[in-house]
């Protein structure tokens, strides 16, 4: 009868450790899904950032080019006025 009462309360106790390990686990499985989402929300961040540096790169290059190729195409335009300036 005492090893039944043993048995008992070791069924028993091994029924709540796995009950609270399901708990624990069921816990550990928000954190998940939290720690998923914000490093989701982190990548974004970073990628909007990224964006944001290309586009200032890109605008402040483009901006670059133009105005030497004006400035090219203004030295073109006076060699070819200064050509048919001095045939007159």
């Amino acid at each position: 009868m005492g090893s039944m009462k043993h048995l008992i309360s070791l069924l028993i106790s091994v029924a709540l450790i796995a009950g609270s390990g399901g708990a624990a686990v069921a816990q550990q499985s928000n954190k998940d899904k939290d720690s998923v989402k914000q490093t989701t929300k982190d990548v974004a961040n970073d990628t909007k950032k990224a964006a944001k540096a290309t586009g200032k790169a890109v605008k402040k290059t483009t901006k670059k080019v133009v105005n030497k190729a004006a400035t090219e195409t203004k030295k073109g335009a006076e060699k070819v006025e200064d050509k048919t300036n001095s045939k007159k």
